[in-house]
């Protein structure tokens, strides 16, 4: 991954954007279990980091079945913010 990170122009924000992602991650769970306002919140973001990372692979001029697979994660999270925000209403 170090590697990636290198060829995105990201290497700086390698840490950032894993911690993110973690974080993102487990708010998701913690969310789900206990406070569906994390969900929203945590499926958002990661929606946000996925869209910045498709746009990254655009930039770079990846192919696209590099590309696309952050695209889909950045629906499946946005549908999941969705979800979650029906569901508190």
């Amino acid at each position: 991954m170090k590697t990636e990170f290198v060829r995105y122009g990201l290497d700086k924000w390698r840490m950032l954007i894993g911690a993110l992602q973690l974080l993102g991650a487990l708010s998701l769970i913690l969310g789900y279990f206990y406070f569906p306002i994390l969900t929203i919140i945590a499926a958002t973001g990661l929606s946000i980091l996925m869209i910045l990372g498709f746009g990254v692979r655009l930039k770079i001029k990846d192919t696209a079945m590099q590309s696309v697979p952050s695209l889909f994660y950045a629906l499946i999270n946005a549908g999941i913010a969705i979800i979650e925000l029906n569901r508190l209403h």
